[in-house]
This record gives C-alpha cells, sequence and structure tokens, in this order.
C-alpha cells in the first residue's frame, strides 16, 4: 500500500532525514587514508543517539552496525570492521535513522584521498544520476519516468544500473511501497502524486549490471568485481516540485 503524506508528516520526516545529512557531512571529513571503516560507524552512532535518535540499520533483519559501509566492487550492505581505507579507494556510505517516529535514509559515495579519473568519473555520473531522477519526481508524472532517466545518465556513459537492489517509499517504515527501480521504460508505472515519499538510490557499476552477495550474509559486490556507487537521497513529491528532504539546513 503507497502512503502519501501530510504537510505535518513531511515536516517531520525532513526532520529526521535531516539528521542523517548531519551524520554524512561529518563522515565526509573523516574519510581518509588510514581510517577504519568500524571508526566511521562508531562516529556514525554516537552523532545519532547524541540527537536523541536510533540507528535505523541496527537490528533491521539482524544487522548488527550503525551504517552500511561498501568500497569499490562492493555495491552495498557491506559490513564495518578492521577494514582501513586506502588511498585510491572510492567508498558508499549508507546511513539510517529513526526520530520521532519518522525514518531518514541517505547514502553517498566519497573518493579516499586521491582517486583515478574512472574513479572521478563514476562518481560524478552517479551524483548525476541521483539529480536528474529527483528532477522527474513531479506530480503527474509517472514512477519509472524516474526509473528511466537514471539508468539513461548511466548507460549513456557506459555504465550499467543494478538491478536487483532498488530505492523504496519512506516514513514510518524504512522501506515502504513502491519500490523504485533505476530502470524502467518512460511514461510507466504508478502517476506520481503530492505526498509521495520516496528514497532514490541509483547504483551505478563500472562494468556489468550482475551482482552478488558474499560469504557474509550482507555484503553485496559486482560480479565482475568493478567499481561500483550509491548515491540516495530521500525526497518529497509536492505541488511545487520535488523536495530533497536529506539536506542540512
Amino acid at each position: 500500500m503507497i502512503i502519501l503524506k501530510s504537510q505535518d508528516e513531511i515536516s517531520r520526516l525532513k526532520r529526521s532525514n535531516c539528521l542523517v545529512a548531519q551524520v554524512m557531512d561529518m563522515l565526509s571529513g573523516l574519510v581518509k587514508p588510514g581510517v577504519t571503516t568500524a571508526e566511521l560507524d562508531r562516529k556514525a552512532e554516537e552523532l545519532i543517539t547524541k540527537n536523541g535518535a536510533k540507528p535505523a540499520f541496527k537490528g533491521y533483519m539482524g544487522y548488527k552496525h550503525t551504517l552500511c559501509i561498501s568500497a569499490n566492487e562492493e555495491v552495498v550492505h557491506g559490513i564495518p570492521g578492521a577494514r582501513t581505507l586506502e588511498e585510491g579507494d572510492i567508498v558508499g556510505i549508507d546511513c539510517g535513522v529513526l526520530l520521532d517516529d519518522f525514518y531518514g535514509d541517505h547514502a553517498w559515495s566519497f573518493p579516499v584521498g586521491a582517486v583515478s579519473a574512472e574513479a572521478k568519473k563514476i562518481l560524478a555520473r552517479g551524483e548525476e544520476a541521483l539529480l536528474k531522477g529527483i528532477a522527474e519526481a513531479r506530480v503527474d508524472k509517472r514512477l519509472y519516468d524516474i526509473s528511466h532517466v537514471i539508468q539513461q545518465v548511466a548507460e549513456t556513459n557506459g555504465y550499467s544500473v543494478v538491478r536487483d537492489y532498488v530505492g523504496h517509499g519512506i516514513g514510518t517504515e524504512l522501506h515502504e511501497e513502491p519500490q523504485v527501480p533505476n530502470f524502467g521504460e518512460p511514461g510507466t508505472g504508478i502517476r506520481l502524486r503530492a505526498g509521495l515519499t520516496l528514497a532514490l538510490e541509483p547504483m551505478l557499476n563500472q562494468g556489468g549490471h550482475e551482482v552478488e552477495v558474499l560469504e557474509d550474509g550482507w555484503t553485496v559486490v559486482t560480479k565482475d568485481r568493478k567499481l561500483s556507487v550509491h548515491f540516495e537521497h530521500s525526497i518529497a513529491i509536492t505541488e511545487e516540485g520535488p523536495i530533497i528532504l536529506s539536506v542540512m539546513d
């Protein structure tokens, strides 16, 4: 069931997503060669709990950490631990919070120190895909208009989009209907209406779209072990256009 949100509910979603944006802003300054993914996870949890919120991912389906941290060929759901980030890595960080009964969800991919030209390019195109997808999130457009433009940005630049994992609705549940794939035919899917709140999350692969899950049961990697990036914003569709919720005020 798709749940349209009231203005008050969107305001509450804005507060939870603003906190996620604060966490991501803090983490962006910590991502550098030599930092461990466990340290990033600890810092994120400290900031979330300090603000009276709960880490949304911790305990979700048995997950034990605050962040998902995925580097290089890892697509999503990487587990924080002893891994040390190295010069030239790219790392995707996904963070969710629960504040005042509403969820925030936001992900970004970062360069670690100086990275290759190819890494810079896929990072830029991943961000472009997200922003162009958001621009399609307008009243009376169709859901797969969003999906199609994300796919177009990826494929016209020689990348593929992950098909096994998708964006989603967000509200009092972390994952609500509808699912938002990163590929699709324009002009199809549900008609977009004011009050619809979505977490759009393009995942672009340097090689093929095929992925697999490692033995830890969580970490998703590209099957060909080529680079992947992940970007995500939570948004609200209004009569005036899309509003990005997961940004700092």
